[in-house]
């Protein structure tokens, strides 16, 4: 595991700032050289730290607004690949999570409209492990923050 400095720290929160950020603009904040900023940067990838870069997208602007979070109960003792393997061709599912508590796993899932959601949710429990799913349809966003790493030295 790569050790991280306070610079490194600070580094990483001008890129969750704003991920197009020159490294010259980036060395300004944090006082190096904008080469220096670079290797920084390709260590921290070639560590794992960061894992790229993207656009983050109104999901609502892409026609995909309507969302849910569904406790996935399964047959038996299922191990976490098989679960990801088996909710992976799902399109609709923008994350999935092994749990506590009695459920194996949470899927938050996206879709158009209730009726796209209502055929996702059947092809979820079409799984032939899934014993059975409870949903909860997201009627607002009340908060939602990115991850900011902490900042300290």
């Amino acid at each position: 595991m790569l050790r991280m400095d306070s610079i490194d720290h600070r580094i990483i929160s001008c890129l969750v700032a704003d991920a197009r950020s020159s490294y010259a603009e980036i060395g300004s904040t944090v006082g190096l050289s904008a080469p220096a900023v670079k290797r920084r940067v390709d260590k921290l990838l070639d560590a794992g730290v960061l894992r790229g870069f993207t656009a983050v997208v109104d999901p609502e602007a892409l026609g995909w607004g309507t969302e849910a979070f569904v406790e996935v109960h399964c047959h038996g003792n299922i191990r976490p690949g098989t679960l990801r393997a088996g909710l992976e061709p799902l399109a609709e599912v923008k994350a999935a999570y092994t749990v506590s508590g009695s459920a194996d796993a949470i899927v938050h899932l996206r879709a158009a409209s209730i009726h796209h959601m209502e055929t996702a949710l059947e092809r979820l429990r079409a799984v032939d492990f899934i014993d059975r799913t409870v949903s909860t349809v997201v009627l607002s966003t009340l908060l939602e923050r990115p991850a900011t790493p902490k900042t300290g030295g």
